[in-house]
């Protein structure tokens, strides 16, 4: 009998070591996801590689990199995505250039089980799911922002202008949309947007346009574009109100300095984060890539 319970116990036994290796291997599996923005010019991106790496450090298992086309770029983002697939990708976090030029890419990425979740800008392609400011009512504030300071300063008419990074691109297109929708019917002319990719230096050149034109405000749709209408107007040394989107050192200078009366400023970090414990979540078989779309808020920031 004690040799039965002898040979009964170290069998038991060499179970708990088997199911106890098997729980560490399973806790302990490493995932590659990969954050894909649309350049690396801003530094709003920046905000939300730091969001993803908070939230890696706290799960530990995570492999991650923050790659992007040096300029806004459909076919370079396309390529982004490919070489993230082929080095063995589990997830790709990523703000979408334009909505429709990268889907074929997420297709493929798709079929090889390549999980795919939205952080600020969506393309036309299910996702586990999108964190993202509520960029048509973020928008609009900017354009009440706009009126309160026209108000303020007594201009009850005249041309307002609006720099944009492209005509695909779906949040800035949302944004633009709100802010028209806010300055309807109120006796300015809003002016034909126009487009910088991104880009300060050629906001600036089409603000100092606008300027020309005799505009008594100018509204920059995302960080280049503000960072070229501030610019402009310190230069131009007239009195226009000029708004602005997102945030960055020198958005910063120019609030302090009166050439920006506004910006509105999103929470990147919180989308990263909050994308990457999501997208981490679904591959753990956790949570449920549900394709809900997150609002993570925006605050207007003055000097």
């Amino acid at each position: 009998m004690k040799k039965v319970s002898t040979l009964f116990l170290c069998a038991l036994l060499v179970l708990a070591v088997g199911l106890a290796s098997v729980s560490t291997s399973a806790a302990l599996k490493t995932f590659k996801v990969f954050l894909i923005t649309m350049d690396q010019m801003d530094q709003y991106w920046a905000g939300i590689d730091q969001g993803c790496k908070k939230a890696v450090a706290e799960l530990g298992n995570i492999e991650y990199k923050w790659t992007a086309p040096d300029i806004k770029d459909d076919a370079k983002q396309i390529e982004m995505i490919n070489n993230a697939v082929a080095n063995g990708a589990n997830a790709i976090l990523l703000a979408a250039n334009g909505p429709d030029a990268v889907t074929s890419a997420l297709k493929e990425a798709q079929a090889k089980k390549v999980q795919i979740i939205y952080v600020d800008s969506p393309a036309k392609f299910p996702a586990v799911a999108t964190f993202a400011t509520n960029n048509e009512g973020a928008g609009n504030t900017a354009g009440l922002e706009m009126l309160k300071d026209l108000s303020k300063a007594g201009v009850k008419k005249g041309k307002i202008g609006i720099i944009s990074v492209n005509a695909a691109t779906a949040s800035t297109i949302a944004r633009e949309k709100g802010f028209r929708a806010a300055l309807a019917g109120k006796g300015y002319t809003l002016l034909a947007t126009q487009y910088c990719d991104g880009d300060a230096a050629k906001a600036k050149d089409i603000a100092t346009n606008y300027v020309t034109q005799g505009c008594v405000g100018i509204f920059g749709a995302n960080e280049g574009s503000a960072v070229g209408t501030g610019n402009a107007i310190r230069e131009s040394g007239k009195p226009i109100v000029g708004i602005g989107f997102d945030s960055s050192d020198a958005i910063k200078s120019l609030l302090k300095d009166g050439f920006l009366k506004a910006t509105m400023v999103q929470n990147p970090s919180v989308m990263g984060y909050e994308g990457m414990k999501k997208v981490v979540g679904v591959l753990e078989g956790k949570v449920k890539a549900d394709g809900k779309v997150v609002d993570t808020g925006v605050s207007v920031v003055t000097k």
